[in-house]
């Protein structure tokens, strides 16, 4: 990773530049890392919704926060029918959508990545069981891991109403199925704005596959994807570049 990276992250986050420093540790270092994310971010195999919206056209948007962008964006760009996941920030205004101002918690922002896809090939029911299942955990408030914080929020930021609906009766689905060992805190809230990140924030997984966070963090969602959700999974995933 470039220096100037870690420079940059290291100074809006405290915590990860410990981490940052890490990366002058020989790579056989890294395998301590190579561990299994704790078992409050593992997976969860869970039904599918039992409703759906019914989509015309080949493309469509959906806007998930699940924590730190780096992961949920790396799950859902391996997603087959996803043809483009960008980081970002939603909930507030354009004027605080940075990771200086957002890492305050103050902004109202949530990390968010905007999914756009063919509903000829997913659904936004099929992508939400990936939100719950894999892309992070919904039963955490206000923090993911070791991210805490409002900007670390679980929420889907829906598009239209009818996507609102679809993820309330999902949500009402899963807590009384009791999937999971605490009830899901997951908000739903319009979608006002979506602001693309900082450059050095996009496909950041893919870019970073040593970074402690990712190995320890991310990249065992990846590998969760793969096992439970095989048919949705694409080995090589769809990238944002330069935007």
């Amino acid at each position: 990773m470039p220096y100037s990276r870690v420079q940059t992250i290291a100074a809006t986050k405290p915590w990860r530049a410990a981490f940052a420093s890490l990366l002058l540790l020989p790579a056989f270092a890294f395998g301590l890392f190579n561990q299994p994310a704790a078992a409050q971010e593992a997976p969860v195999v869970i039904p599918a919704p039992v409703s759906d919206l019914a989509e015309t056209g080949t493309t469509a948007t959906a806007v998930f926060a699940g924590g730190c962008f780096w992961g949920v964006q790396g799950v859902f760009q391996r997603v087959d029918g996803v043809t483009m996941a960008v980081s970002g920030y939603a909930g507030g205004s354009a004027e605080t959508a940075t990771y200086e101002m957002s890492s305050t918690g103050t902004t109202g922002h949530a990390e968010t990545v905007e999914v756009t896809y063919d509903p000829s090939v997913i659904s936004y029911g099929e992508l939400l069981q990936i939100y719950f299942s894999v892309a992070h955990n919904p039963t955490q408030l206000n923090y993911q891991g070791p991210d805490h914080g409002t900007q670390y929020r679980s929420t889907i930021f829906a598009v239209n109403d009818d996507q609102a609906k679809i993820a309330r009766d999902y949500i009402a689905q899963l807590d009384a199925a009791q999937v999971y060992d605490a009830p899901i805190v997951t908000t739903i809230e319009p979608l006002k704005g979506f602001y693309a990140a900082e450059q050095y924030h996009q496909d950041f997984l893919t870019l970073n596959p040593t970074w402690p966070y990712i190995a320890m963090h991310d990249l065992p969602k990846v590998e969760a994807l793969k096992t439970i959700f095989p048919e949705h999974y694409r080995a090589d995933p769809v990238l944002v570049g330069t935007l």
